[in-house]
């Protein structure tokens, strides 16, 4: 059956055609977002119906310490390749990493962003560094918190903290914190700015997830979160709850190294270091490039979601 997305030719689906994205790889995308969302993939028509509004919404993209692996992932992924549809269905006016401007061009299309009456949505990668007043990050000029703080000022939409490092420090924030960096929420508490955060965490996360957060938004959908600022509907669950081998964890079933008979047959991790069972997560439904996830290929889940992963869950390869 032909789903209709309710667009002219001259909206985002001629865009998406033109770089090589089919009605049916769109529709099929939506679909795994709708399923991510809790919707079921028969909602993929009000997924596409959000994504391709006639006014593209407006994104800001901050970078502050991190290693850009989530933006990353999200280049990386396919089926459709996410950045063509991410870039031809949400307006994604300034992005360190993959704008073509630099220099004062950069700058002068941030203030423009931020400025717009139209509003915009707010999405922070990295942690925030802190000590000699910010010093140790700078972007144009600015201190990293400098920026947020300016951003923050013009009302975004919504702030969507992008990976474990904007979410919760991540590996910036892990002892001995040299840089005394704090997660994106950490910060503007630390100002006194009042601000809700919505935190996407992963190191990096699902791009899905990141997406599904933006529909959630862009529907007018309340989006419940835990007691992490994480939304529910991807980080309800734990990983061991949804894993695979959880079979053979209640069976007793056990890996007792990576390159025993036993791991080649998919027995548990756990024993390995597998901290599936203290991480929420959606990767094994979700997988990542619609392909594979840790465990999957054979590593064990290190918690990478979860707050102070890098000091609460390591060393990760530890035998139990």
């Amino acid at each position: 059956m032909r789903v209709s997305i309710g667009l002219a030719k001259d909206g985002a689906e001629k865009r998406l055609e033109e770089r090589g994205v089919s009605r049916r790889d769109f529709m099929k995308f939506c679909a795994a977002v709708a399923t991510v969302l809790g919707m079921g993939p028969g909602a993929a028509a009000e997924v596409a119906a959000a994504l391709t509004a006639k006014r593209r919404p407006s994104v800001v993209y901050l970078h502050a310490a991190e290693c850009t692996g989530c933006s990353e992932a999200v280049l990386r992924t396919y089926e459709p390749f996410i950045d063509e549809l991410i870039l031809d269905t949400i307006s994604l006016d300034y992005h360190e990493t993959v704008m073509a401007a630099a220099g004062e061009a950069a700058e002068a299309a941030l203030h423009q962003a931020i400025e717009s009456p139209d509003g915009f949505i707010l999405v922070t990668e990295g942690a925030i560094p802190t000590i000699e007043n910010g010093a140790w990050g700078k972007v144009a000029g600015h201190t990293m918190g400098d920026n947020l703080k300016m951003c923050v000022a013009k009302n975004p939409k919504a702030i969507l903290a992008m990976g474990t490092c904007s979410s919760f420090g991540g590996v910036q924030a892990a002892k001995p914190n040299p840089s005394q960096a704090m997660s994106t929420g950490e910060f503007l508490k630390s100002q006194q700015i009042n601000a809700s955060v919505i935190n996407i965490a992963g190191c990096p996360p699902n791009p899905i997830n990141f997406v599904g957060a933006v529909v959630a938004f862009l529907k007018g959908d309340n989006i419940e979160l835990d007691q992490f600022q994480r939304p529910k509907a991807f980080y309800g669950v734990a990983v061991h709850d949804q894993c695979p081998r959880r079979k053979h964890f209640d069976a007793g079933e056990f890996a007792p190294s990576f390159g025993s008979e036993e791991a080649k047959k998919g027995f548990c991790l756990y024993n390995l270091g597998c901290r599936g069972p203290e991480t929420n997560n959606n990767c094994p439904k979700v997988l990542f490039n619609s392909t594979n996830w840790p465990v999957q290929a054979g590593h064990p889940c290190i918690g990478c979601a979860e707050p102070s992963f890098w000091d609460s869950m390591s060393p990760f390869y530890v035998g139990r």
